[in-house]
């Protein structure tokens, strides 16, 4: 599968790879690894790091 800059992926203001809600959707599973653009509210994220994320998530979508 080819990956698209925009549309799978761009790089933060640290230059780092961000994988976004599209390309994670299309893949199928939360690979645990605690993405930013998890649509699967982190499922595979073990606890405390999980309920961190998901509340992070919150605090940015309010801001």
């Amino acid at each position: 599968m080819k990956i698209e800059e925009g549309t799978d992926y761009y790089f933060n203001e640290e230059g780092k790879m961000v994988l976004t809600a599209h390309y994670l959707l299309n893949r199928g599973y939360c690979c645990g690894n605690g993405c930013m653009h998890c649509p699967y509210d982190y499922q595979n994220v073990p606890e405390p790091r999980r309920t961190r994320l998901l509340e992070e998530r919150k605090e940015r979508n309010n801001s």
